[in-house]
């Protein structure tokens, strides 16, 4: 399985980006999917996920961010809105068997490789 990002990209605070995760190799509708994110100097946390029964924000962006997924085309996306410098990292979408929405770093079974959202203030 491959997980593809995009969508990344400089904004200014208040701004909003749509990113995309593509997989490819199998369909990953029966998987939870979703986002974690590295800030500069900040180890990987989680951000949102989704699995058939619901979706999971992490506090830091409940309000401001929505994550869909599109099972025909085996992707995701997520859109972020009233953007913060804080948001600023590389963004990782994910896959995991276990289909839970609060994703666990260490029960991913795949990662995208990453795109970088720089929020200028």
């Amino acid at each position: 399985v491959q997980l593809q990002a995009s969508g990344g990209g400089l904004v200014q605070a208040g701004g909003s980006l749509r990113l995309s995760c593509a997989a490819s190799g199998r369909t990953l509708r029966m998987y939870a999917m979703g986002w974690f994110r590295q800030g500069p100097g900040k180890e990987r946390e989680f951000v949102v996920g989704i699995n058939r029964y619901g979706t999971y924000y992490a506090d830091s962006v409940k309000g401001r961010f929505a994550i869909s997924r599109d099972n025909a085309k085996n992707a995701e996306s997520l859109h972020m809105n009233s953007l913060k410098p804080e948001d600023t990292g590389v963004y990782y979408c994910a896959a995991q068997i276990r289909d839970e929405a609060t994703m666990v770093q260490s029960q991913i079974d795949y990662w995208g490789q990453g795109t970088l959202v720089t929020v200028s203030s």
